[in-house]
């Protein structure tokens, strides 16, 4: 049993139980009413936040206006997580543990050296240089330096891969605005998110986040309506009132 189920139901015993006490009949059945009274009304005001009531002018907030809601979550998010100057500092500040979540060894072995070789020696090959190595056995004495090339290489591409500054030279130098451009792909990814949301599913979003703590709104409702009702029984000038 929640909070405010709870609270209604002490309340509702209360005063059940100032109509049959022979001690304080009237302090406890007053002490009972303002009690159901107070956590009664705030119950209902929370539950007009979320159902709409027939009959009831305001009830259903939260339906109502749950476009108004969806971009207010997506404002949230954008304007307080995913600004450009977030984005930047992130790119920033991050971008050496960017660096070190990269397994560089593998990505370097995944490339094609060979190809590479390939390349360099048709155009060696066919340059006036190649006349001159013919002499020395043209392509075959190229091929015994393959290992060493495709090891040279690998060693080269390590060592400016992990250099400091690297993916800040490579963001500076790119020419894309890279935080406005990952800025607007969030933004499509949330909107594109919110667009699936229904007025039931903002509703169950919103009430459970601060359900929890409305139901508190009840206890206190029914504590402070029951100390009041407890006052009015007791003070003789207000008893003539209750």
């Amino acid at each position: 049993m929640n909070k405010s189920r709870l609270t209604n139901l002490i309340a509702l015993l209360i005063v059940i139980g100032g109509y049959f006490s022979p001690w304080y009949p009237k302090q406890i059945f007053t002490l009972g009413i303002f009690a159901l009274s107070g956590a009664l009304t705030n119950w209902i005001a929370v539950h007009m936040l979320f159902e709409k009531v027939p009959l009831l002018y305001g009830s259903g907030v939260i339906p109502a206006h749950f476009q108004e809601i969806k971009e207010w979550i997506k404002d949230l998010i954008m304007v307080q997580f995913f600004t450009e100057d977030n984005l930047e500092k992130y790119i920033t500040q991050g971008q050496e543990s960017i660096m070190e979540q990269i397994d560089i060894d593998s990505t370097l072995d995944s490339l094609n050296y060979d190809e590479a070789f390939d390349m360099i020696k048709q155009e060696i090959l066919a340059s006036k240089l190649g006349g001159m190595l013919a002499m020395f056995g043209g392509e075959g004495f190229l091929e015994n330096y393959r290992p060493t090339f495709i090891g040279r290489i690998k060693e080269y591409l390590r060592n400016e891969l992990t250099k400091p500054g690297f993916l800040s030279s490579l963001i500076g130098n790119s020419g894309v605005n890279i935080p406005r451009m990952i800025q607007e792909k969030v933004g499509e990814i949330v909107e594109q998110r919110l667009e699936e949301l229904t007025p039931a599913m903002i509703k169950e979003i919103v009430q459970e986040m601060i359900q929890k703590h409305l139901g508190w709104l009840v206890v206190w409702g029914g504590v402070f309506g029951g100390l009041i009702g407890l006052v009015m029984s007791l003070v003789p000038g207000l008893q003539a009132l209750v």
